[in-house]
């Protein structure tokens, strides 16, 4: 009775998902199966527009053939904690992604959340950590955890650098460290990176950025890019034109490079700081080889055809985007990037929009209040390299009734 009990005391926010949880199929769905970027839920199938498999490694055929190859050799699952020993995959990624983010060392872990629960606190120990108000829940939680062993923690507006000034200006001495998102997982936006690293440069502070919709989507701008997102897909700092001095980016595999596995851009000594200051890295369980198979063979395709792919990807999202500004709708994308959030009207409840949208064979990434604030609930949309222009017309048409019901909230003229 004591466990029952525990949903009584439930945040009246939480109590909204909860309640969300229970009315709509479009949460908490039992996916039965997968045909491209298709899915079967029961008896319904629907075009896949919340996966964040940006590129579409998850159904390349390379990366499929190398994994099955990979676990034949290695088995499925290495039995060490990285403390005891790595495989030496570990070591081939780590090389190989210093080189693809001109980075001077790479720490690799089997998540971002893993990262930010043991890097935040390990880098500013009892000192002032700063927490965008955008920021993602799992860097706020890593930052919560280093306040609990015994940092300062202060929140400032995201953008807001004279508010972040201030607060770094009447911060006590001792590490500072100020986290952010690169491409916000809400809004598809980015930051204005240059102007927080010269903020944090003059004020000795060091910058903190989870890039995970970022990387492997934007990167470097050179002459011979396929599309406005860059080359190489290596990120927001690359992307920016910045280096790593004093700058920690972490990122991940497991959206555009469909893999469980995450890293973070460090120099060598603070590495092996972490390696024995880090309790993930010391005592979490690894990687699964299948995982690492398939992020060596994602970086094959990187070089061989991801230009393509982003070419294919940029082009998709585009189209979407100028149909949405066509349609005279709000989205909260700014920057171009294939995160396309949705705010529906203020009248309209997102139970009854999420059931139109699974009847029209939609699924989407529902966007609740207090996941995000009143103002922008709605639902999100995130393009992959493994959508099909077929599948993009469709859902443009499904937008169009929408707007044109007034079920998706309107720009203000």
């Amino acid at each position: 009775m004591a466990l029952t009990d525990l949903i009584r005391t439930l945040d009246p926010r939480l109590a909204q998902l909860e309640q969300l949880r229970s009315q709509t199929r479009m949460w908490d769905a039992v996916i039965d199966e997968q045909d491209g970027r298709r899915i079967r839920v029961g008896d319904d199938w629907l075009v896949d527009w919340a996966s964040c498999n940006y590129l579409g490694l998850d159904l390349d055929a390379d990366v499929i053939a190398a994994v099955a190859d990979h676990v034949r050799r290695w088995g499925t699952h290495p039995g060490w904690s990285r403390m005891l020993g790595s495989p030496r995959q570990y070591v081939q990624i780590e090389e190989r992604l210093a080189e693809l983010l001109g980075a001077p060392d790479c720490l690799v872990l089997p998540t971002i959340s893993q990262i930010h629960v043991a890097v935040i606190p390990a880098l500013v120990q009892r000192g002032t950590v700063f927490v965008e108000s955008l920021a993602h829940k799992t860097v706020y939680d890593g930052c919560l955890h280093a306040r609990g062993l015994g940092a300062t923690l202060e929140r400032f507006r995201s953008g807001d650098l004279t508010q972040l000034e201030e607060q770094l200006r009447r911060s006590a001495v001792g590490p500072r460290l100020v986290c952010l998102d690169g491409v916000n997982s809400m809004t598809g936006n980015l930051p204005d990176l240059p102007a927080y690293a010269a903020l944090c440069r003059e004020y000795e502070a060091v910058l903190y950025v989870d890039d995970a919709h970022g990387f492997g989507v934007i990167g470097e701008r050179r002459p011979d890019e396929s599309s406005p997102y860059g080359a190489r897909g290596n990120g927001i700092v690359r992307h920016l034109g910045l280096g790593y001095e004093d700058l920690v980016l972490v990122g991940g595999f497991s959206k555009a490079y469909s893999s469980l596995l995450a890293f973070l851009t460090v120099p060598t000594s603070v590495k092996n700081y972490l390696k024995v200051t880090a309790p993930t890295y010391l005592y979490s369980g690894p990687s699964p080889f299948a995982s690492l198979a398939s992020v060596l063979a994602g970086m094959d395709v990187n070089e061989r055809r991801g230009e393509d792919l982003r070419a294919h990807l940029y082009r998709l999202t585009r189209r979407l985007l100028d149909h949405v500004d066509a349609l005279g709708v709000v989205t909260l994308n700014t920057d171009g990037t294939p995160i396309v959030e949705l705010p529906i009207a203020r009248d309209r409840d997102l139970v009854d929009v999420a059931d139109v949208l699974w009847r029209r064979g939609l699924f989407v990434t529902l966007a609740p209040y207090p996941g995000v604030p009143r103002d922008n609930v709605g639902f999100r949309i995130q393009v992959t390299a493994a959508h099909t222009e077929e599948q993009l017309e469709h859902l443009m048409a499904v937008l169009a009734d929408l707007a044109a019901d007034g079920t998706l909230r309107a720009r203000d003229r």
